[in-house]
């Protein structure tokens, strides 16, 4: 069976220069990425057929290579190209599509990671949520976890990595108590961020989001730049948790979803227990922005 003969309706991934059905990508036990957690990567959204920020997003990318001391052979336009294939190729409108670079593997018996030829991987599968449109409607319930997150002088927060084994266990935290997700803290006790969300309160006319140990989403930042548009004062600073729990509202913010409201924190109300009229007219200012013409890129899937 060719490659042209499979079914790319559950996804699509770029492995070693082509496109194939997402079941058939693989990488090696051998490859860092797996086995030392030793790569970066980036996910944008499609949303009824068009890219959101898929430039920010791709410049965060070759950000965190950069940093990392990663480097692969396409430039940022050629990225963009595999990923509007792979969407194309699986022709779904509504995609979750993540781009990867692996350290890979070294030369037999090095431990040197410059001897090691750099991989690049993309795929695209279907939309996934943090939590789906009927979860929403109710509002999510969180736990503040006690696990602090890893320190910002030993991994950069800022360069999207995989290390998340404090966010598993945080998670594990909010599932005893029957919560279904969790935020962690930094060493001073400040909330950072949640297992791939950021987090925002809201108290009167003051919207509040972390400002370090944190990944600086990108929705997060198409919050803010809306925030700025309107009435509202917004901060970022140190947030503690006594704070989070006291908020008029509170909000999540993903790739994975966009705004989502919490309107349950350590098995207690925020305000009165249902989603804010804050957060529900930023959300829904968030989802208005993806027909913008600034802000999405339309995929042409042919016949």
């Amino acid at each position: 069976m060719t490659t042209e003969d499979n079914d790319f309706s559950n996804g699509t991934a770029y492995v070693d220069g082509q496109i194939v059905p997402v079941s058939e990508a693989k990488i090696s036990v051998l490859d860092w990425g797996f086995l030392h957690s030793d790569a970066t990567y980036d996910v944008v959204h499609v949303w009824e057929g068009n890219f959101f920020r898929l430039d920010d997003h791709i410049d965060r990318f070759f950000n965190g290579m950069d940093k990392f001391h990663l480097s692969i052979s396409y430039g940022k336009d050629e990225v963009k190209s595999i990923l509007i294939d792979c969407v194309r190729k699986s022709k779904l409108r509504d995609a979750y599509v993540e781009i990867i670079c692996t350290r890979g593997m070294p030369k037999p018996g090095s431990r040197d990671p410059r001897n090691c030829t750099n991989r690049f991987i993309a795929f695209a599968i279907p939309f996934v949520w943090i939590a789906c449109p009927e979860k929403q409607a109710e509002g999510l319930s969180l736990v503040i976890s006690d696990i602090q997150r890893i320190s910002p002088l030993a991994v950069d927060p800022t360069i999207k990595n995989y290390h998340w084994l404090d966010l598993v266990m945080a998670l594990f935290q909010a599932y005893d108590q029957g919560s279904e997700t969790a935020v962690v803290v930094d060493g001073a006790g400040n909330i950072v961020e949640g297992p791939g969300f950021n987090f925002f309160v809201v108290k009167g006319n003051t919207i509040v989001t972390p400002d370090r140990g944190m990944l600086e989403g990108i929705t997060r930042k198409t919050v803010i730049e809306l925030v700025s548009a309107n009435s509202h004062e917004m901060q970022q600073r140190p947030l503690a948790a006594e704070e989070a729990r006291s908020a008029d509202e509170v909000f999540i913010t993903s790739t994975a979803g966009g705004i989502m409201p919490v309107t349950k924190i350590d098995g207690k109300k925020i305000g009165d227990g249902l989603p804010g009229p804050v957060t529900m007219k930023l959300r829904a200012s968030y989802w208005k922005l993806h027909r913008n013409e600034a802000y999405r890129l339309a995929i042409d899937y042919g016949q």
